[in-house]
């Protein structure tokens, strides 16, 4: 069922329609270009004390395209990019399109063996990454693969700044039987770009998925996806030319792409990029470039509420905020209203939705489900028809939980060369998220957990999120995780796994007796352990498989 059926939460916009947004470009590129005729002047990328505006981000991304293309570079191929948000990879993204490529985004924390597994998967033929990965990581990859042309460069780039929580020990090295990225562009400025037929159904670039749940898939992320979901961050929150994008999610990532990248080359708004996240760097960035939106993990902001003089100040302009990639404990928004006095508004998606499928309209407050204490994920963004149904794919009443199974124009094409997986997870183009959740008589959202995640002890079924959420209301802890590992007795019981509060102490049987006031006898943990850091993905999934792994 979807949310436009009654039609009851309506009342958030201001003319009581329900609103859809128009795609006005068939491609990425289009996009882009009708921004530079707009605004050629503005800022594009702001990084540190470097600036580059949009008619500059135009001339290095032809100058990009122009080169690979020089280089034997054809429509179709892809281009890798393995790099940390700094402004090269926004210039490689763009001028791959204009080459009529694909990007491949790969997190940079990967090693030889994960980044061999995307390379050999995409089939990438050029390959731009950073100095020091070449050097620590690719290097050793790369004999043997399709790719052909190796780009390098630093973070040290397009900037002057001294920054020492970002850059301290960086320094620019020679990486041997790769050109460098500058020298490269420079070469190859005002050369022509390649005139390419790109539609709206091509693919714009391949997002792996996390590989949470078995290996990374490469989600086939079409122009079309990509165009309209700008638009749904651009209508949905309101978002212009005036605003600035604190750029806090990873640029690899399908937030940060579309959330950050695809949002600022649609609305000619600048994108602020600080290498890698440093939480007080942060807070002075986002004060200083007057930040007013941004969406990233709720561990993000959980991080800037800890940073070390963190001041109301620092964010009086970020009003615009959106989390999304991980559940949101309720207590945690309101820490962070506490501390900044902004409300964080929950978002939904998945890779494979090209990120948001659900979100809390900007300026409403996202209901709390009285029974789990679940924070609802809001209701499906435009043109989105989200059912909840059994595992026989029956579609469910209101309030019953099932899976989540969503269609929509920012829906994948599929998986990169793996058409049984394609057909399993996304039948007639229709994904099955595996998520499980339920929607309420108003039309709002509410996940409960993957399916795979249920823990069964006893014959009695619990959800992680639900036990997690009880663990967050405790003064001491900074992060949980909850999973079920094997019990004699039991079959499965309850473990979990927290982080606490800096300067705040609690034990284990703390932990434990706080939760047992408060749950069901057969919810509460009966195991807590306490780390240093909750293992994540750097887009804020908790590694539940990890943890059940944990000695």
């Amino acid at each position: 069922m979807s949310a436009y059926d009654d039609k009851p939460w309506l009342a958030v916009y201001d003319d009581g329609q329900p609103a859809t947004t128009t795609v006005e470009f068939g491609t990425a590129v289009e996009m882009f270009r009708a921004t530079v005729a707009r605004h050629p002047d503005a800022d594009a990328i702001r990084y540190f004390d470097g600036r580059i505006s949009y008619a500059e981000l135009d001339a290095l991304s032809d100058a990009f395209a122009a080169g690979i293309t020089a280089e034997g570079f054809a429509p179709g191929e892809r281009v890798a990019l393995y790099l940390q948000n700094v402004p090269q990879f926004v210039i490689a993204q763009v001028g791959a399109w204009k080459a009529g490529g694909i990007a491949v985004s790969i997190n940079p924390m990967n090693k030889e063996r994960e980044l061999a597994e995307l390379l050999a998967d995409s089939g990438a033929s050029v390959l731009v990454c950073l100095q020091s990965l070449h050097r620590d990581v690719a290097a050793a990859v790369l004999p043997g693969t399709a790719v052909r042309t190796v780009l390098t460069t630093s973070e040290l780039d397009l900037q002057t700044q001294d920054e020492p929580a970002v850059f301290a020990g960086v320094e620019r090295i020679a990486c041997p039987g790769t050109t460098d990225l500058l020298e490269f562009l420079e070469r190859h400025r005002g050369t022509a770009c390649p005139a390419v037929d790109l539609t709206a159904d091509d693919v714009a670039f391949l997002t792996y998925t996390s590989g949470t749940t078995g290996p990374p898939k490469g989600a086939m992320t079409t122009h079309r996806n990509v165009v309209f979901n700008a638009q749904t961050y651009r209508d949905w929150v309101g978002l212009g030319q005036d605003d600035v994008v604190l750029g806090i999610a990873p640029l690899f990532h399908v937030t940060g792409l579309v959330g950050h990248i695809a949002v600022a080359l649609l609305t000619g708004a600048p994108l602020v990029l600080m290498h890698r996240l440093d939480p007080a760097l942060t807070l002075r960035t986002a004060e200083a470039e007057r930040a007013t939106f941004t969406v990233g993990s709720i561990t993000v902001f959980i991080a800037l509420m800890n940073a070390p003089d963190a001041e109301k100040a620092q964010l009086a302009t970020l009003t615009k905020i959106y989390s999304g990639g991980a559940p949101i404990p309720p207590s945690t928004v309101q820490a962070f209203r506490d501390t900044f006095g902004h409300y964080i508004h929950n978002i939904y998606g998945l890779t494979e939705t090209t990120s948001p499928s659900h979100a809390v309209p900007h300026g409403a407050e996202a209901p709390v489900d009285p029974a789990s204490g679940a924070l609802s994920v809001g209701v499906p963004v435009y043109d989105t028809v989200v059912r909840i149904v059994d595992e026989n794919g029956a579609e469910l009443p209101v309030g019953e939980i099932g899976e989540l199974v969503t269609a929509g124009p920012q829906v994948v094409a599929g998986y990169w060369n793996k058409p049984e997986e394609t057909a399993k997870a996304l039948p007639d183009g229709v994904l099955r998220t595996g998520d499980v959740g339920y929607m309420d008589p108003q039309g709002w959202f509410y996940i409960v957990d993957r399916k795979k995640d249920q823990i069964n002890a006893g014959g009695y079924k619990i959800w992680p999120r639900e036990v997690e959420d009880v663990l967050y209301e405790h003064p001491a802890v900074r992060e949980a995780a909850v999973v079920g590992v094997p019990d004699e007795y039991r079959g499965e019981t309850v473990k979990a796994f927290v982080s606490l509060r800096a300067g705040v102490q609690a034990t284990p049987e703390e932990i434990v007796a706080f939760t047992k006031e408060r749950m069901a006898a057969y919810k509460y943990p009966r195991q807590v352990e306490i780390l240093n850091e909750i293992p994540k993905t750097v887009s804020g999934k908790v590694l539940r498989r990890e943890l059940r792994e944990h000695p």
